[in-house]
């Protein structure tokens, strides 16, 4: 086995099923849906090339059962309560013990050569981080919900091609940082930065993750070829919500001040305060302006806390021309923006 897909689940009786479903179908074949489905792009034959392992976060509405009565195959850690993504994510990574690792969302569902095709892309070059796949809506598979994610100069992040038609973004792309949702991982490049940033507890933690990444010299990329149904928000309808915005605005600040070296926060702080205040006025439309607000005063609170010092990245000269290269790109995702690419 090469990858281990790591699921973290929380209340998540409702989708469970059709995402373990899918990654059965897939691993049953073989992965070997692929070669047909890809032919010419030179992908091989495998035999399974993936195990399961759900972190269930202290569920309480049956979906931990459904996983152990159903699933024998998938292996289950069981966490008291719910401890956030981040650590439950952390915990799958330490217990896995293959070289990649896949974190994969419950509200998720694999297309045949899904893994298949972002283990070839990290297999491919040894300075890949990350691979982020075509996650698609669920809602409308003609539609991307996530082409890989960007962070811009104003502090903000967003998926790239959101609501966008999926065959404009039918290339292989660089990006910022992968989707946590779904995506692969080089396991010890994650354990040799710490991992996932507990910190966070969730929200902007893959973000951040691939902002660390390229600090240190490895790249984040899109793999088209590899393809995801994904529901979220869509579906939900909570893409905006207290808890949400609050925890979002936090983790934005702490981002921001865990990362860039003094020097960078002074440079990009126009457009940082900027995009604040901008932020600020969008969600005061939504009554929720003042806890943005607070949020983010949290986020910079947690910077100056032990917990935060302790998770500071230390500026090394040596990752000089890697700071100067996040840098142009802060700024081409802040163009981006304007040209919708």
């Amino acid at each position: 086995m090469k990858v281990t897909v790591i699921i973290p689940n929380y209340q998540g009786k409702d989708y469970i099923r059709a995402c373990l479903d899918s990654l059965r179908g897939c691993r049953e074949n073989g992965e070997t849906a692929s070669a047909a489905e890809y032919a010419g792009d030179n992908f091989p034959a495998r035999d399974a090339v993936y195990t399961v392992l759900v972190v269930d976060n202290g569920s309480t509405d049956g979906s931990l059962e459904i996983i152990r009565q159903e699933y024998p195959e998938v292996q289950v850690i069981a966490l008291p309560e719910n401890t956030g993504f981040c650590h439950a994510v952390n915990v799958g990574i330490l217990a896995a013990e293959t070289p990649y690792v896949l974190l994969l969302n419950n509200d998720t569902v694999i297309r045949p050569g899904f893994v298949e095709a972002l283990l070839a892309r990290i297999e491919s070059d040894g300075r890949i981080f990350s691979v982020s796949p075509m996650m698609l809506s669920m809602r409308d598979e003609s539609l991307i919900d996530d082409a890989g994610d960007r962070y811009n100069a104003l502090g903000w992040a967003f998926a790239r091609g959101r609501g966008k038609p999926a065959r404009r973004y039918s290339k292989p792309a660089r990006i910022f940082a992968a989707c946590g949702g779904a995506s692969l991982y080089r396991r010890e490049a994650v354990i040799s930065l710490g991992g996932f940033d507990e910190n966070h507890f969730a929200y902007l933690e893959d973000i951040d993750i691939g902002y660390r990444a390229l600090i240190h010299g490895w790249h984040n990329v899109y793999e088209p070829r590899a393809r995801v149904l994904h529901a979220g928000s869509a579906v939900s309808g909570s893409r905006h919500n207290a808890f949400k915005v609050k925890l979002s605005s936090a983790n934005n600040a702490y981002l921001i001040g865990k990362n860039m070296p003094l020097l960078q926060i002074l440079l990009n702080f126009p457009l940082l305060f900027l995009g604040f205040c901008i932020k600020t006025a969008f969600f005061a439309k939504k009554k929720m302006g003042m806890l943005y607000v607070k949020g983010y005063a949290e986020g910079i609170v947690r910077c100056f806390g032990s917990a935060g010092k302790s998770r500071r990245v230390r500026f090394n000269w040596r990752n000089l021309g890697n700071y100067c290269r996040i840098q142009g790109i802060l700024w081409l995702d802040l163009v981006r923006i304007f040209i919708k690419s």
